[in-house]
């Protein structure tokens, strides 16, 4: 029997709804926008790639002459919501389900009532209405709030609570990745709350808490730098938010995809650019040629933002990053309607984890061959010429800023054995970065 779901989007303080998914069975579905938002007053997109219109039936294409087949595949701007790693696994044991790719409608339609961003599904706001309402008291009483402190001691029967009694409301499936992240909210007292369980009118701050991926001593180092590369992103430049907290191994992390003011929660709309480069699923295969080019459609400002995409991958690189899958690089609706890059997030060195992530995406020609030296990654750009020139000066002022990493990153609190360990990358990408001189590609 086929099940509906609407998505709904935030608009002036209010959820709408928006779309709709027809759950078909078999992990396919048919997606279409409600026809009251239309033919209403509202213009947002639940999807940057796929503007307010009708969407019910549509075709994969076809080579060769072969006969159309419609296309019921989960559009790709959903997957930015579907629980990955830590959330994953935990409402996949909640929902009794056996873990496999297939299942990510499933996930989605239990575990998005509090993603990241200005949308959710409905379906998702009744599962955890229902199960909120199951669940007893526990020792910790977060409805009353509590203080900083005691999430700093993190037992695991606090840590426990929080998931549970709190109903998911802390964000456990909202935030993709692998790591334990919980997402809470600061009252006006100065106490805290799992994310849902405090009315918007309440809030003061919106934050991200998050614990390292194991116990080692390596799933510690990178969790405690993160704050201090963040620190490091900042000082040269990069689009930063407001500097995270680091203490008993748990690093606190304001959110960027919520903005108080005196009368209202904004909810940012947030989308990743595997969304719009038009990539379903997990693990996906693409180059940041075809990452930048998707971003560069959508945003305001695209050599501004060019600029900025360039050297954060030129950071990443120097300070060993390696974890830059595509959903890590995402794009958010500001509040004045114009689209840019996010601030910066998952910043770590993350060469240390005890998993060995591999750099997932890399500068590519058409014919497929990794390019890692700048010049040569330069004459991979399809820009306009003037956009070139531009880009590759402001990457040759931007080499004199990795060159002086080393200083910078001991100056904010980055580990020393780190910097050392990344000393052979930073004078790698700087000289590398140096060679841009002779760039004059016509």
């Amino acid at each position: 029997m086929k099940s509906t779901s609407i998505i709904q989007i935030f608009i002036q303080n209010t959820w709408v709804n928006a779309a709709e998914i027809i759950d078909l069975g078999n992990g396919k579905c048919r997606f279409d926008y409600c026809s009251d938002y239309i033919y209403g007053n509202h213009l947002l997109p639940v999807s940057l790639a796929m503007p307010v219109g009708f969407y019910d039936v549509q075709y994969l294409p076809t080579e060769g002459g072969a006969p159309e087949t419609l296309d019921h595949r989960i559009p790709p701007f959903l997957y930015d919501l579907v629980p990955q790693g830590a959330g994953r696994k935990f409402l996949s044991n909640l929902l009794h389900l056996a873990d496999s790719d297939g299942v990510e409608l499933t996930l989605l339609k239990a575990g998005a009532f509090n993603p990241i961003g200005a949308l959710r599904i409905n379906t998702a706001v009744e599962f955890y209405t229902q199960l909120s309402s199951q669940v007893s008291g526990g020792q910790y009483d977060f409805s009353r709030g509590v203080e900083l402190q005691e999430i700093q001691l993190k037992s695991e029967k606090f840590l426990y609570e929080l998931s549970v009694h709190g109903m998911l409301a802390s964000g456990t499936t909202g935030v993709q990745g692998a790591a334990p992240k919980y997402l809470l909210s600061k009252d006006k007292k100065g106490l805290w709350h799992p994310d849902m369980g405090l009315p918007d009118e309440e809030v003061l701050e919106h934050w991200l808490l998050k614990l390292p991926r194991g116990r080692s001593h390596d799933d510690l180092l990178v969790l405690r730098n993160e704050a201090a590369y963040l620190r490091v992103a900042k000082v040269c430049g990069i689009r930063v938010y407001a500097e995270p907290i680091f203490v008993n191994d748990m690093l606190f992390v304001r959110r960027f995809d919520r903005v108080v003011t005196d009368d209202a929660v904004n909810r940012l709309h947030q989308e990743s650019l595997a969304s719009l480069a038009g990539h379903r699923g997990f693990g996906i295969k693409t180059s940041h040629n075809e990452l930048l080019m998707a971003m560069r459609q959508y945003v305001n400002h695209p050599l501004q933002e060019t600029v900025e995409y360039l050297k954060r991958d030129a950071l990443n690189q120097a300070l060993r990053n390696t974890d830059n899958h595509a959903r890590n690089t995402a794009v958010q609706r500001n509040l004045d309607g114009t689209v840019s890059l996010t601030p910066l997030f998952d910043f770590a060195p993350m060469y240390k984890d005890p998993e060995m992530i591999p750099r997932a995406v890399h500068w590519k020609d058409q014919q497929g061959n990794v390019k890692t030296d700048w010049l040569d990654i330069f004459n991979t750009l399809e820009l306009p010429q003037y956009e070139l020139e531009y880009c590759a000066k402001e990457m040759l002022v931007f080499a004199d800023v990795i060159s002086n990493l080393h200083e910078v990153c001991l100056n904010c609190g980055v580990d020393k054995s780190v910097v050392d360990e990344c000393s052979l990358s930073i004078n790698k990408v700087a000289n590398s970065l140096y060679t841009l001189a002779d760039f004059n590609r016509v």
